[in-house]
């Protein structure tokens, strides 16, 4: 089974090189090709990095996390889709959980994390992804589904600028096999860093509610995480 990694980037010029080239050392026979769905406001080099890696890099039309996974998703040729925030460190092993949780009956799932600190606050967060919990995921721990499901569920939703890895999870799972794959993706703590961790779980708290609620427009959800953190596109 040949793997599609769609990388959604804003500005990742210090971070895509050492990811392309892990995702290339680790992705074994699995691994088909590595693709850079650029936000159209980005003003580095992160597109020029990446194609000079041998990976695809395109600008999207459309700057968003969603519209930039859509997109990406649209160029991709492979039979799984494997999502990856561009400040992750990838598992050694991932080419083959993902063919091997596919073949053994799931359609799609995630990993666990561990942030790349020692902060005890942050290994407290970093626990709780191996809990099933709709508040315990989050695209920070990857996403692998194959493409013909993906198409089937409806891809992430293009309107959404803000929590639509749960969205889409969410609907997935009510018709697909979901698997949490027990080991580990390296997250950065960078956004506690930026703030601090008080701030950041004030803010995930608020947006998550808004979300669950039901009532909160994105645009409600998006200017209420900007108010109280500092926040990458």
């Amino acid at each position: 089974m040949k793997i599609s990694v769609i990388i959604p980037t804003y500005n990742e010029a210090d971070n895509i090189g050492c990811l392309i080239e892990s995702l290339k050392i680790y992705g074994e026979k699995h691994l088909h090709e590595i693709i850079i769905a650029d936000s159209p406001n980005s003003t580095d080099t992160t597109k020029e990095i990446a194609q000079k890696l041998g990976a695809i890099a395109q600008k999207s039309p459309q700057k968003g996390r969603a519209f930039q996974m859509n997109f990406g998703a649209s160029l991709a040729t492979g039979e799984i889709l494997y999502f990856v925030h561009a400040d992750i460190k990838v598992n050694p092993d991932y080419a083959f959980d993902i063919v091997n949780a596919i073949n053994s009956g799931h359609d799609f799932g995630c990993y666990r994390y561990q942030f790349d600190t020692d902060d005890w606050l942050l290994k407290v967060n970093a626990f709780c992804t191996r809990m099933p919990f709709i508040w315990c995921r989050g695209g920070d721990q990857t996403l692998f589904i194959r493409k013909k499901d993906f198409l089937k569920v409806g891809k992430f939703r293009d309107d959404y600028q803000i929590m639509e890895d749960y969205e889409f999870i969410i609907r997935a799972k009510k018709v697909l096999k979901f698997k949490i794959i027990p080991k580990n993706v390296v997250v950065s703590a960078r956004k506690y860093k930026t703030n601090s961790y008080l701030r950041v779980q004030k803010a995930n708290l608020k947006v998550m509610r808004m979300f669950l609620s039901g009532k909160a427009s994105q645009e409600e959800m998006m200017e209420t995480y900007h108010r109280m953190l500092d926040y990458r596109e």
